[in-house]
């Protein structure tokens, strides 16, 4: 039905009407709705997803040609087309010429009442909506919750500014830029405070400024982990904090769209490392790697990923550090549809895809930087309590330095090394990372000097 369909539509446009070629396809597509319409049921095509269903079972568009009129339904609006009995032959080829003709006029009334209007009663087509479940998502707040540091808070401001200014068609300002730069690397990144409340639990929407702000200060920590000089350093926070800059061209609907994006919302998101590239390629002032970055931050070390830049194209080694730090800190926020994960648990997901999509050797000295349980990190230990991290042990990163507290976070006792053995030779082990029912201030379990 779909074939004929197709073939009719593009014949209606090429003869007119009472063509024998066009009288053969009207004539086949009208015997094969009907032998359809015996059984008793309305002829109910949907195209949802890119998928041809019928009956809500899903068909493989097995040809150049019902794959072609599938793109073109859709490029039009049409994703449903549903045909009940009594339909006429008549109808059907109004429904091919009108939807031959709908590709060169503005959509106008809606296309059902256009149809009605060109005496087809029988058959309705339409837009498929998605279902809004946002209802019954988990709504998280669209910023930081609770005290933060305050150059962070300070940087998470400015970057939302630039942000909002670059969406709102305002140029981007190289001294802006810089000033953000400076910021994160002399003041924010100096902040165990501040670490702690990006390398932990986020509950809260990682929108683009705040997850670009996150992104580069983990790939800070990972590039001075590597012993890279303060010039290649200040090129890979400038690429990491703009490398989204490209979401901001795209519907905020669509970036935070509460489940599974379609092809056509994919292929948009997608876009963003193009758009972003194509934004920062044009101001002078930025450094060189900058627009690269942007690009090939979602490209695997194998040479995949998007966009496409041709086989086995290997994504510049600044490039795979942002990609580290991306993966990282989108897993340990916060979206509306899921939750955030522990980072042990975003330790072992970096594991499981390095040397596919990631670089091992960064993934390991990642991993080692930061830990299981980093600074601030929320414990259940063996002692069967509570406990903020606030200290990391380098030799024994599953043992941290702990401060036990209670279930409002309020501390309950002096700090415990949980490395430390007592008399008996019994240790303290953390069992697991806790998301804490509300935000807290890191800052009052550190050392002066440390927050």
């Amino acid at each position: 039905m779909l074939k004929g369909l197709a073939t009719l539509r593009r014949l209606t446009g090429t003869y007119p009407t009472g063509h024998p070629m066009v009288e053969q396809r009207l004539k086949e597509l009208d015997e094969a709705v009907r032998a359809h319409l015996q059984h008793g049921s309305p002829v109910r095509i949907d195209i949802v997803r890119g998928e041809v269903h019928l009956e809500s079972v899903a068909f493989a568009t097995d040809s150049q040609t019902t794959g072609q009129l599938v793109e073109d339904l859709v490029s039009l609006g049409v994703q449903s087309i549903h045909v009940h009995a009594g339909v006429t032959s008549a109808e059907l080829l109004t429904l091919a010429q009108f939807l031959w003709q709908l590709k060169d006029v503005s959509p106008g009334a809606p296309l059902g009442d256009q149809l009605i209007e060109r005496g087809v009663r029988h058959v309705t087509v339409g837009r498929l909506v998605p279902l809004d479940t946002r209802w019954r998502a988990h709504q998280w707040p669209e910023d930081p919750t609770g005290p933060l540091d305050p150059d962070y808070a300070e940087l998470i401001m400015r970057a939302q500014q630039t942000f909002e200014d670059v969406s709102a068609g305002r140029a981007l300002k190289p001294s802006t830029v810089r000033d953000l730069v400076q910021l994160l690397m002399f003041k924010v990144a100096r902040s165990h405070a501040a670490l702690s409340q990006i390398l932990t639990v986020k509950q809260y929407e990682n929108l683009t400024y705040t997850h670009s702000v996150n992104v580069s200060m983990l790939s800070l920590l990972l590039g001075r982990q590597m012993g890279l000089d303060e010039d290649t350093l200040a090129s890979l926070v400038e690429g990491a904090l703009l490398r989204d800059i490209g979401k901001t061209k795209i519907p905020l609907e669509v970036v935070k769209k509460p489940g599974a994006l379609d092809k056509q919302e994919r292929r948009l998101m997608e876009m963003h490392t193009t758009l972003g590239s194509e934004i920062l390629v044009q101001i002078d002032g930025l450094r060189p790697l900058t627009p690269l970055i942007a690009l090939e931050h979602h490209r695997t070390v194998k040479g995949f990923g998007y966009p496409d830049l041709g086989d086995w194209v290997i994504p510049h080694p600044m490039s795979q550090i942002v990609s580290v730090a991306d993966i990282y800190e989108a897993v340990t926020g916060a979206r509306t549809y899921q939750v955030p994960a522990s980072p042990e648990r975003a330790c072992l997901i970096l594991a499981r895809i390095a040397g596919d999509k990631l670089n091992t050797a960064l993934v390991k000295t990642f991993v080692n930087a930061i830990t299981f349980f980093p600074i601030g990190s929320v414990v259940r230990t063996s002692l069967e309590h509570l406990a903020v991290v606030v200290r990391t042990n380098p030799r024994d990163p599953l043992h941290p330095v702990v401060v036990p507290v209670d279930d409002r976070l309020h501390r309950l006792a002096d700090e415990i090394d949980t490395s430390a053995r007592d008399e008996r030779g019994d240790q303290c082990h953390v069992l697991e990372t806790v998301r804490p029912e509300a935000a807290f201030d890191v800052r009052e379990f550190l050392p002066p000097q440390a927050a």
